[in-house]
């Protein structure tokens, strides 16, 4: 099977975006490790006079874990479907929380930032090319800012592979048929089988020039199939860049 990219990609999220919320809520932990993840950039003062970036909000499941772990942060979400938008600005938000339409790859040319942290939940595996993605971030970021990445990425175990397609063939790819939307689920199911493993991927985040790598897993049934990637920004690398350090 051939996965979905860009444009279908962002098709499929517009026609799930109706029972997207609704089916998450089905996996045990799907919002409290969001929280959990978001928590593990360790903000200070609640996020008090931080710009936060929510890399692919979805219908703003993952902008609400990180306006839990940071209530006093300004939040700038970017989402490349439209229909998930749309879900996420139909809920309540305080005015420091903003959504636009934007891919991952036309954020860096936005000139939103710099911000002091990204959030990137399920993000990495869905765009075409990651590591273009990846070394824009540091770009988006004041010097020593930190990333959060949540993702789907395996431990490289067998178990937890078997135990993933079990899962899909058994409980997500049925629910997402009901739904209409047979494609994006069978497109998560397999988008998680080709993806790196978590010490890939941990190995990519080092590679574009990111510090302090660590991948820590998830709790419960998603323990070896859940990470969150822990990161910071090179301090020299992004002054080279021509990151601004003042607001």
């Amino acid at each position: 099977m051939t996965l979905l990219r860009d444009h279908d990609l962002a098709r499929a999220f517009d026609h799930a975006s109706h029972s997207y919320d609704r089916l998450t809520a089905l996996n045990p932990g799907y919002r409290a490790d969001l929280a959990r993840s978001a928590r593990r950039l360790r903000l200070p003062r609640g996020g008090a006079g931080l710009h936060l970036l929510d890399l692919g909000c979805g219908t703003g499941a993952s902008t609400r874990a990180l306006l839990t772990a940071a209530p006093h942060a300004r939040i700038t979400a970017v989402d490349a479907s439209s229909g998930m938008l749309r879900r996420a600005l139909a809920k309540p938000w305080p005015d420091r929380v903003r959504f636009l339409h934007l891919t991952a790859e036309e954020v860096a040319s936005a000139e939103e930032g710099p911000f002091d942290a990204v959030f990137a939940a399920y993000l990495f595996r869905n765009v075409t090319d990651p590591d273009a993605v990846l070394a824009a971030v540091p770009a988006l970021l004041r010097p020593g800012g930190r990333l959060a990445a949540h993702e789907y990425s395996l431990s490289g175990a067998a178990a937890h592979r078997a135990l993933w397609t079990a899962v899909c063939q058994g409980v997500i790819i049925p629910a997402g048929t009901l739904s209409g939307d047979r494609a994006l689920y069978r497109h998560l199911w397999r988008s998680v089988l080709a993806f790196d493993t978590a010490p890939e991927f941990a190995a990519r985040l080092t590679g574009a020039g990111f510090t302090g790598v660590r991948a820590v897993p998830v709790a419960g049934w998603q323990t070896g199939i859940v990470h969150t990637f822990l990161a910071r920004a090179d301090t020299a690398a992004t002054t080279r860049t021509g990151t601004r350090t003042t607001r």
